[in-house]
């Protein structure tokens, strides 16, 4: 398996060798640069693919299921959006997981403890959501973990298991913050891009051209498109057959623990 442990150990023996073999003989020192440049890429592409298991293992899919079953997840919330998404899921009796940002549980409290109520599982999605949080150190990501899961166990009165890192970004910081507070990833194998457009039919088509039985969807209740979409795509699953169950059910994973 490639992960950073490996490719870090491989490319650093290639660079000592490469270094005694200088001092016997001339070496280019461009094929270092390239080398260095290189090692670069591949840490930064391991980094950006949560399904890659780079720098931690990632739940994205379970690739054993063999019936119609999908899993739907909302990043980022909760908003006064969550509760468009909680009609329509309670219309189509789907089950979901929200990933929450901490700072929003704490605008949105009472939309948090209904989620809750209509039996959909909640994770964490660390407390800021920074646009930095890829640069954070250890300690700094462990406290937006703890942060976070006050909040949420507030409501569950129980310990939260799931978390799916900010962007899908994962470094060897938040590898060492999760040793610490114990979080499974939870990641996906069909992306809506519904965060960075708001062309319905160009989101609708991508996951719709993506599902697949023991697939997990990933979509965001922050927004008025999104529920928009989320709308077609339940209705294409019905049609199609699929059940919708929660990222629990469908990976055999615990949400919580006691």
């Amino acid at each position: 398996m490639i992960t950073h442990k490996n490719i870090s150990v491989f490319f650093i023996f290639l660079l000592l060798l490469l270094f005694l073999l200088n001092l016997y003989t001339a070496i280019n020192f461009w094929l270092f640069v390239l080398i260095v440049l290189i090692w670069i890429g591949i840490n930064a592409f391991g980094s950006a693919r949560i399904s890659s298991n780079y720098h931690v293992k990632a739940f994205c899919n379970n690739p054993l299921e063999t019936e119609k079953k999908i899993a739907l997840t909302f990043d980022d919330g909760p908003s006064e959006f969550t509760l468009e998404v909680l009609e329509l899921l309670k219309k189509y009796n789907a089950k979901a997981t929200f990933f929450c940002i901490g700072k929003n549980i704490e605008k949105h409290p009472e939309i948090l403890k209904q989620v809750i109520a209509e039996g959909h599982l909640v994770g964490n999605h660390s407390y800021s959501h920074s646009k930095f949080f890829d640069f954070y150190n250890a300690k700094k990501i462990t406290e937006e973990l703890h942060n976070t899961d006050a909040l949420l166990e507030k409501f569950t009165l129980k310990k939260i298991n799931f978390f799916r890192p900010p962007y899908g970004v994962t470094t060897p910081s938040i590898r060492r913050a999760l040793k610490v507070t114990g979080h499974k990833v939870i990641g996906w194998n069909i992306r809506s891009l519904d965060g960075g457009t708001k062309n319905q039919d160009l989101i609708l088509s991508r996951i719709k051209k993506r599902v697949s039985p023991g697939g997990i969807v990933l979509l965001h209740d922050t927004a008025p498109h999104s529920v928009l979409v989320l709308e077609q795509f339940l209705q294409f699953l019905q049609q199609n057959q699929y059940e919708v169950v929660s990222v629990e059910e469908l990976l055999n994973l615990k949400a919580y623990e006691d």
